[in-house]
């Protein structure tokens, strides 16, 4: 594992776990011939599901929160790229779309579909996530010869968050840090989902909401600035990443705690 080196830190030490969680969350969630999901115009799952549909060849359909807007940005020029058909609901509408009536007018538009939520996240995706703190416990005893204390990840729907916490041995713990302004609720939304996928809710996993930079892709000099020199994308590793750093100079981190970040994003897609 990279090392990640700043000032900030002092005697924590930050490891960086490269890993494709959008990848985990689709694992189990694949086998039918059209997949519609949601997200917003930057969003890393929407990407995902439409590499994931080139490459095992199924259709993918992504429902973008907003108005069209031309020409496309980069991440959804990808998707596009790939095959997937874009189409949009305005924000009333995106709000309401878990809704029976909403499900409903998109599969009288689109037929038969497996709707995924936004973030790919339910119980499912939490089963594939759950997978990762093992490979982590084994990458970094490889490669440092001890053991680390804390997972962190960037939280955009919770899923991710909620699955590594249920996989974690005990005595660790998982930190998400929100990528979202006013994400209180996300709490709520990573029980309900370790609920769902396992029946029970672990209490080894907390959420930081003070370092989302404004709100969902939302940025910031400094941000910008840090996930260049670091060779980060800004909209979730990039807030974490200066979110640990953050914490570990105010006392949030005891001193010589050993932190593996999960860093679940490319810079800019491949096009």
């Amino acid at each position: 594992m990279k090392e990640l080196l700043d000032t900030g830190l002092g005697s924590v030490r930050v490891f960086l776990k490269r890993d494709d969680n959008k990848a985990r969350k689709l694992r189990y969630n694949l086998g039918h011939p059209r997949v519609l999901t949601f997200g917003g115009a930057y969003s890393n799952h929407i990407r995902a599901v439409a590499a994931a549909g080139l490459r095992h060849g199924f259709a993918t359909i992504g429902v973008i929160r907003g108005e069209e807007r031309l020409p496309l940005n980069p991440s959804l020029a990808h998707a596009a790229s790939r095959g997937m058909t874009l189409t949009y609901l305005d924000r009333d509408t995106y709000r309401r779309k878990q809704t029976p009536e909403v499900e409903a007018a998109l599969r009288e538009r689109w037929g038969d579909v497996l709707i995924l939520p936004e973030g790919g996240s339910n119980a499912a995706a939490v089963r594939g996530c759950a997978e990762l703190p093992p490979e982590i416990e084994a990458e970094f005893e490889d490669s440092t010869g001890g053991a680390y204390d804390v997972v962190c990840c960037p939280v955009g729907t919770g899923g991710t968050l909620a699955g590594i916490a249920a996989g974690l041995p005990a005595g660790r713990r998982a930190l998400g840090f929100a990528v979202l302004k006013g994400a209180g609720f996300l709490a709520a939304e990573v029980a309900r989902l370790q609920r769902e996928a396992y029946g029970r809710v672990w209490d080894n996993w907390s959420i930081d909401l003070d370092h989302h930079f404004g709100g969902y892709a939302r940025t910031t000099p400094e941000l910008r600035a840090f996930a260049a020199r670091h060779g980060v994308e800004e909209v979730y590793v990039a807030k974490m990443l200066l979110g640990i750093v953050a914490r570990a100079r105010s006392g949030g981190f005891t001193p010589g705690t050993r932190v593996v970040a999960v860093v679940t994003g490319e810079p800019f897609p491949p096009m």
